[in-house]
């Protein structure tokens, strides 16, 4: 059974059709590679699976569970985390700070928990402490650690958001450009992050521009175009496919 499935997604803003029936799986243990010309609806997706906007119409399924206009608090819970193209780290707070808020079963966040900090609630908090510096140790992070989000480098933002997202103990993690902005060497130092993760069996769907990223990391392909599902396959394969080429350099005449 594939860990995500979508079936026949649909949604329009004002009229205007950003998806048009999408429909694609994802399979576990892998990094499938969502690609597209731009305004194929592929951020549209990720806004749909995650919860952020409601689809008009379609069925999600993840890990057999529906979650087809769930709250994004409760698709987090489940495993399914996502990132954002643009960093979406609370600039103010640390970056120690940033990747705790994103850490699963806090009991201080409810007043009586937080008021009489019983045992359970500091040994939790110390729990989630260790795995965010742990993450952030892994992450070539460590060392900012005191340090405002608003601080941090473009690429540093970039593997920030990756961190949050582990931070909620994921199954399956949507990213959004994680290497749009960032130098070549530390787009290769997150490639190779990335690939850790699906060896440790967090699986990943990919939305990506950098056509030479997506060769190297992408188990699985998908194009997109005009709101749904174009072809899918490996890189090479779709790398020869005419429609593919017709859907990002239009057709000769």
């Amino acid at each position: 059974m594939p860990l995500l499935e979508i079936y026949d997604l649909r949604r329009s803003f004002y009229g205007v059709h950003a998806l048009r029936g999408a429909s694609l799986t994802v399979e576990s243990g892998r990094i499938t590679g969502l690609i597209g010309p731009n305004g194929a609806g592929k951020t549209t997706l990720f806004n749909c699976v995650s919860g952020l906007i409601p689809p008009s119409s379609g069925r999600i399924v993840f890990d057999g569970r529906d979650i087809t206009g769930e709250r994004p608090d409760r698709i987090s819970r489940c495993g399914l985390v996502r990132t954002f193209q643009i960093a979406r780290g609370i600039p103010r707070l640390s970056v120690l700070d940033n990747l705790l808020l994103y850490g699963r079963e806090q009991p201080g966040e409810r007043v009586i928990a937080a008021l009489l900090r019983a045992p359970g609630t500091r040994r939790r908090e110390e729990e989630l402490v260790e795995r965010a510096l742990a993450i952030a140790a892994r992450l070539n992070l460590a060392r900012v650690l005191p340090e405002r989000a608003a601080n941090l480098s473009g690429g540093q933002k970039k593997l920030l958001e990756i961190g949050r997202a582990l931070m909620a103990s994921p199954k399956l993690i949507l990213l959004d450009e994680p290497v749009a902005g960032v130098n070549p060497t530390l787009a290769r130092e997150i490639g190779a992050h990335l690939r850790v993760l699906v060896d440790e069996g967090v699986s990943l769907l990919l939305i990506e521009h950098q056509m030479d990223m997506i060769s190297r990391l992408c188990d699985h392909v998908v194009v997109m175009a005009e709101g749904r599902r174009l072809v899918e396959g490996t890189f090479a394969e779709l790398a020869r496919n005419e429609a593919v080429q017709e859907a990002y350099m239009g057709r000769r005449h």
